[in-house]
């Protein structure tokens, strides 16, 4: 499970959704050092609207909490000049999929800087971003794309998708002296409004704390076959887990919760235990993580899998808007379940 690594003194633990665990971490990195502001469309008095800011103008004023334009070079370019001269800006970029018209910004400057200084500017700077379909918000507003920014260096990218890791990686990213790409699906966030899911609400300790960034987790341990996901599709994986165990099939879960850096030791290590691979992943199939994913047990040694392994990932097309094709594309617990039957068939 979830190792967090805090103080020895007494932890203290309660049940939070991811989004309000997601809060608790920004704010009490903002009592803690007051270089860190938050800045992007909507988290003031909205509070972000996912939930992602919320109470966090009331508690640290307009001077720390800015409501910018909508516009995304504007104010991600903003966030990149004061990471550059010392403060650690937290800035949210509403949906993923907007990232086109900010991808100088993102890329050739945020990402860069580091090494075209040198190494001698720093840029500790947390770009956050709402990723993830389900709920028909049409191609524009429902892809993870995760893959895209994982595939550019100079970033690194985290995804959580527990309670606990929403606190504890967002420490990590703002303490973090790179820039982080944090991406979290409106689907874990625990909002009334959208569908529920079980794992979105967890134990988080109210102490400060940190989940290291580059280290997966075994969420449910198995010996039949390895899945290797991130993000909601951790929780419809456990859930088919639960269900197939009922059979005699026990899934080993690996939620990777980092693609940069990428903690291959541990894919490797299940699927060397389990012989047995699916990959999930709610971002496009081709060229992506689950390539990566195979590519790794590939070049280390393919002996390990006893069989082809599956991939369940969104077909190479637009997230579609009608809730039937939408639900056809997505890594739905359906399509998990008969992938992990294929390969133990």
């Amino acid at each position: 499970m979830v190792k967090i690594e805090t103080s020895p003194q007494q932890v203290t633990s309660r049940k939070l959704t991811v989004s309000k665990a997601m809060v608790e971490g920004i704010a009490q990195e903002m009592e803690r050092d007051p270089s860190v502001i938050v800045l992007g469309e909507d988290v003031g008095a909205y509070g972000g609207i996912f939930s992602s800011t919320t109470g966090l103008l009331e508690r640290f004023g307009p001077g720390r909490i800015l409501d910018t334009p909508i516009s995304e070079t504007a104010f991600i370019g903003l966030g990149t000049g004061a990471a550059v001269e010392g403060m650690r800006p937290i800035v949210e970029l509403m949906f993923v999929d907007f990232f086109g018209v900010a991808m100088d910004q993102i890329y050739n400057h945020m990402a860069k800087i580091h090494y075209e200084s040198g190494g001698n500017v720093l840029v500790p700077m947390v770009l956050m971003t709402a990723v993830g379909g389900g709920y028909s918000d049409g191609a524009q507003h429902s892809q993870c794309l995760w893959g895209t920014f994982a595939h550019l260096p100079g970033m690194k990218v985290v995804v959580p998708s527990s309670p606990a890791d929403a606190k504890g990686l967002m420490i990590s990213a703002i303490r973090d002296e790179n820039p982080v790409v944090y991406m979290f699906h409106k689907g874990v966030m625990g909002l009334p409004w959208m569908t529920k899911s079980t794992h979105a609400l967890g134990d988080v300790p109210e102490e400060s704390y940190t989940v290291p960034i580059g280290k997966a987790a075994i969420t449910r341990t198995g010996t039949d076959v390895t899945v290797v996901t991130l993000s909601l599709s951790v929780h419809h994986s456990l859930d088919v887990a639960d269900e197939l165990a009922k059979e005699g099939i026990e899934c080993e879960v690996v939620d990777l919760r980092s693609l940069v850096p990428l903690d291959r030791a541990t894919v490797l290590e299940s699927v060397a235990k389990t012989g047995r691979l699916v990959v999930v992943d709610e971002d496009y199939q081709s060229f992506g993580l689950s390539g990566e994913i195979a590519a790794i047990i590939a070049e280390e040694d393919p002996r390990l899998l006893r069989c082809p392994m599956k991939r369940v990932c969104v077909p190479d097309t637009p997230i579609p808007y009608a809730r039937s094709l939408e639900q056809a594309t997505l890594p739905t617990p359906t399509r998990i379940a008969a992938a992990i039957r294929d390969v133990m068939a």
